[in-house]
């Protein structure tokens, strides 16, 4: 008997010590990073613009914000938005908030995403932004996008760029003429008045961004 009561005390250590442990990992277990939530500081970046120069947010000295949209060629959802984005430029870029474009996919996966073809659709669309290749995909991660198109509507507060808004650009995206929720446009009207975001997120409607399978 006392060597049953002997062995029973050794199991019970033995578990309560694998439950310990398996808490203490729980708790030091890095996160894995999922992509920015409303107000976290967003990583400024320095990529490749279609005129072969690079363009960082720092850039914009004068800027109160930046509408960041990772966006592509190809895109059936991407080519519905195009009008809408340059839009948004022309609204907001006196106003302190400029619409930054990033092409996400990888061109050997998606060659109308090429860096060419990048600059051809510009010209076309008349894009009035710069429009930024994610070169080796590093950007996109970091941010969370998920989709094209997929916006990061950003607030420089004390030298730091705060998530304010994440989603999509509006609640249509067949049509322009029938939107009913502009998200983006009344999210960037609202820091202007220094009011609070009455949508912050929403979900980005597009294609999933291109990658490389490893």
């Amino acid at each position: 008997m006392k060597l049953l009561k002997i062995f029973l005390l050794g199991i019970f250590l033995f578990t309560v010590g694998f439950t310990q442990a398996q808490s203490i990992a729980a708790f030091t277990t890095k996160p894995v990073i999922s992509g920015y939530s409303i107000g976290d500081e967003a990583t400024d970046f320095k990529l490749k613009n279609i005129d072969g120069k690079m363009v960082s947010l720092s850039d914009y000295k004068s800027a109160k914000g930046f509408i960041v949209i990772f966006t592509c060629n190809h895109c059936p959802y991407a080519k519905k938005y195009e009008e809408r984005i340059v839009a948004l430029d022309k609204m907001y870029k006196s106003k302190g908030y400029p619409v930054i474009a990033v092409n996400p996919n990888d061109p050997a996966v998606q060659p109308e995403d090429g860096f060419e073809e990048m600059k051809q659709r510009a010209k076309e669309k008349g894009f009035t932004f710069p429009y930024l290749v994610d070169e080796g995909q590093k950007i996109y991660p970091q941010y969370g996008a998920t989709k094209t198109p997929h916006v990061f509507l950003l607030n420089k507060e004390k030298g730091r760029n705060i998530v304010k808004y994440i989603g999509a650009i509006d609640n249509n995206y067949e049509d322009a003429s029938d939107v009913s929720e502009f998200y983006v446009q009344d999210a960037v009207n609202s820091l202007l008045k220094g009011e609070k975001i009455k949508t912050e997120k929403t979900v980005a409607i597009g294609c999933t961004i291109k990658v490389k399978k490893k």
